[in-house]
């Protein structure tokens, strides 16, 4: 008995004396932007092929999404003059099927096609063009999520010249897709990051929860304004107008446009972070709500049940709005100061 106990002991010093796990990180270049993955795991994993499988899987996605490649999925429809059922594949489906949900979630201020409008005013180009009211409402016509019709694999257009550009759901779809290619490898605890949109799992190797930074939403500054300490497994996505925009004789002109009307939002609002469990809802959300702004958009979130955090621009000052399920998935959050 006294040896058996002597070694219960030994086992547990040996468990207590077992170095904390190390934490990989890997990056890269993807979807005009980059990308990072900090992951740690007790089990052994090749992070080279890792590595490999990531990149191949950002190939994949950027063929079948992106509206910057003339033959990608997409932009094969979107060139396409046909109204007849065009095989775009389950993925593409699936994401304007939750666009459109969200559209409609959003009175319609959310719209996968507004790329017309996008071109109109000039911010394909970075050079702002102020259209015409004749010229919007022509382009109106063009636009609409009402348009699209979408059948299994297959997606139409009731209109030729609509054109689709999932650029504000597919990042997060994106993260979503890496998360799943890490699980592949039995990886419980990571963050993914593209272009600043993230999904958080598990924890530190030390036990603690990952900590997520909000970038303060001023122009040509890059500085932290929140810290998030992250209890739930959970999608992160922030859409902001501060960014690109243009200052149109002392009026700032966000690229953010409200397909209802056809022109760049005129509200306050200047940040909105979603949390979701799913990805691709955080990431169409936090578009729909930055849209909304925050008067309107904290009632939709309630309704909604969407945890979202706002952050207005009000006499010079940053004001935080919430709706109710935001505290619910973080454990604390600081505002970080200047100084």
């Amino acid at each position: 008995m006294r040896l058996t106990g002597c070694f219960s002991i030994i086992c547990l010093m040996m468990v207590g004396c077992q170095p904390t796990p190390h934490i990989f990180k890997l990056e890269g270049e993807a979807q005009g932007t980059t990308w990072h993955i900090s992951f740690w795991s007790p089990n052994n994993v090749n992070s080279s092929l890792l590595e490999a499988n990531i990149n191949k899987k950002l190939e994949e996605l950027d063929k079948n999404l992106s509206n910057y490649r003339p033959d990608s999925t997409i932009s094969l429809f979107n060139s396409s003059m046909s109204t007849e059922l065009i095989v775009v594949g389950e993925e593409i489906v699936s994401l304007v099927e939750k666009a459109k949900n969200v559209s409609a979630k959003s009175y319609g201020c959310y719209d996968l096609t507004v790329k017309s409008l996008f071109d109109l005013w000039g911010f394909d180009k970075f050079q702002l063009m102020v259209p015409s009211e004749i010229a919007i409402s022509e382009t109106l016509k063009k636009t609409g999520m009402q348009h699209l019709h979408l059948q299994s694999n297959a997606m139409s257009k009731s209109s030729p010249y609509i054109n689709v550009d999932l650029s504000s759901i597919a990042q997060g779809y994106s993260v979503g897709k890496l998360a799943e290619t890490l699980e592949l490898y039995d990886v419980k605890n990571y963050l993914v990051e593209i272009g600043g949109e993230m999904v958080v799992k598990g924890h530190k190797p030390d036990g603690s929860n990952w900590k997520v930074a909000i970038e303060r939403p001023l122009p040509d500054k890059n500085i932290l304004h929140k810290l998030l300490t992250i209890k739930q497994d959970q999608a992160i996505m922030t859409s902001g107008t501060y960014r690109h925009y243009f200052d149109n004789n002392g009026v700032r002109l966000s690229h953010i446009l409200d397909a209802r009307t056809g022109y760049p939002v005129i509200h306050n609002t200047v940040s909105v972070t979603v949390l979701n469990k799913d990805p691709t809802l955080a990431d169409a959300w936090s578009t729909a709500l930055l849209c909304l702004g925050h008067e309107r958009g904290v009632e939709t979130a309630n309704k909604n049940d969407i945890s979202a955090l706002f952050i207005a621009e009000e006499n010079s000052k940053l004001v935080e709005y919430s709706s109710n399920a935001f505290n619910i998935f973080t454990a604390s959050s600081s505002v970080i100061n200047d100084n």
